[in-house]
C-alpha cells in the first residue's frame, strides 16, 4: 500500500555567510587557514536588490560552503558558529595544526574563550575572526564517535533558551538520513542556566551533523540571515517539502529564503539553479535572477525556462 505524501529523497546542507562585499576575499581566507580547502567558483550576480552580488562557493576541510556579497544588511554573531574536529586519530599533527589555524584567526580576530585547556576538551579555543565568523577549534578525544571536521553549532538564547531539545526533535522528524546524536543536559547550580535544558547535543539531518545548545546568559543576539543553512533539492517536490515543514514567518520569505519558528534561517533552493547561475551566459543568468526576484518559494520548471529561453 502506497504511503501518502512520500518524504523526497534527501538533499544536501549548506552553510551559507552573507558578507557586505567580502565574500570572495573571505573564502580565500579561511583556505589559507584550513587545509584541504579551495575556492571552487565564483558569480556575478547582477541586477539584485542589493545591486551586483558575488556568489562565491568554497570547501573548508572538505565542508562545503556558500557566501555572498550583498551589502550590509546583517551582522555576524555567535549564535551560529563552527565547530572544527582537530582530531589526533585523523591527523597526526592535529594540535598543531589547530594552534596554527587559531594564530591566523586570531590575526584582527578576538577570541571569546581562550585557547587552553578544559573539562571537555585538552585544547579548545571559541574565536571571532576579523570578518565576525566565529569558529569553535577543539582538540577531538580519539576515542569518541568519529564527527565531521565542521559542524555548524546553533545557540539558542533569549526567547529561544530551553527550546535547543524540541528544535532538535523538530529538525530529525523532517529530514530523513537524521539521527541523533550526544544530549548533555545542564545540572544543578549552573545559573543563570536552567537544569535539564541542553549544555550540547549533536545530531544529524539530511546527512548533515549540526549542534546545538542552550544559553541563559544575557547575550544580545539571536539568529540573523547572515548565517542561513541552504538546503540544495533536486526536485520541486523537494522545495515544496521542506518549504511547508520549515516556514513559520511568512514576512520573511523571499527568494528561496524562510525562517523557522526559532527563527533560523533557511534558504531552499534547486541545486541546478546554482549550475544555472555558474555556467550560464551573462544574458541567461540575468533572465533566471529576473525570474527568482519576485518569488517566495522557487518555482523550478519557471527557472529552467528563464534559462533557455
Amino acid at each position: 500500500m502506497e504511503t501518502a505524501n512520500p518524504r523526497p529523497q534527501e538533499p544536501s546542507i549548506v552553510p551559507h555567510l552573507w558578507f557586505d562585499k567580502e565574500a570572495k576575499e573571505a573564502a580565500l581566507f579561511y583556505c589559507s587557514v584550513f587545509p584541504e580547502s579551495a575556492v571552487v567558483s565564483s558569480t556575478l550576480l547582477p541586477g539584485t536588490p542589493s545591486g551586483d552580488s558575488e556568489s562565491v562557493s568554497f570547501t573548508i576541510w572538505g565542508q562545503p560552503f556558500m557566501a555572498i556579497s550583498a551589502g550590509p544588511l546583517f551582522k555576524f554573531n555567535p549564535s551560529i558558529s563552527f565547530i572544527v574536529n582537530f582530531d589526533p586519530s585523523r591527523e597526526p599533527q592535529a594540535r598543531e595544526l589547530l594552534d596554527e589555524a587559531w594564530d591566523k584567526l586570531a590575526e584582527q580576530g578576538t577570541a571569546l574563550m581562550p585557547l587552553g585547556e578544559y573539562p571537555f576538551s585538552k585544547r579548545f579555543g571559541w574565536i571571532r575572526d576579523k570578518y565576525g565568523v566565529t569558529w569553535q577549534l577543539m582538540l577531538t578525544n580519539p576515542e569518541g564517535e568519529p564527527r565531521p571536521t565542521i559542524i555548524p553549532s546553533l545557540m539558542f538564547t533569549g526567547d529561544n533558551c530551553g527550546k535547543a531539545e524540541e528544535a532538535r526533535e523538530e529538525y530529525l522528524s523532517i529530514f530523513r538520513d537524521s539521527r541523533p546524536g550526544s544530549l548533555i543536559r545542564y545540572g544543578p547550580g549552573m545559573s543563570p542556566d536552567r537544569e535539564g535544558t541542553v549544555m550540547f547535543s549533536d545530531f544529524m539531518i539530511g546527512n548533515t551533523w549540526l549542534t546545538a545548545m542552550d544559553s541563559a546568559h544575557p547575550h544580545g543576539f539571536a539568529f540573523n540571515e547572515a548565517i542561513s543553512l541552504l538546503v540544495r533539492c533536486d526536485t520541486q517536490e523537494q522545495i515544496d517539502f521542506y518549504w511547508d515543514k520549515l516556514s513559520a514567518v511568512p514576512e520573511a520569505e523571499q527568494c528561496g529564503w524562510l525562517k523557522d519558528r526559532y527563527g533560523l534561517s533557511w534558504q531552499i533552493a534547486p541545486r541546478e539553479m546554482e549550475d544555472m547561475l555558474a555556467t550560464g551566459t551573462p544574458e541567461q543568468i540575468k533572465r533566471v535572477i529576473e525570474a527568482f526576484l519576485p518569488m517566495r518559494k522557487f518555482d523550478l520548471e519557471k527557472l529552467r525556462q528563464a534559462f533557455v529561453e
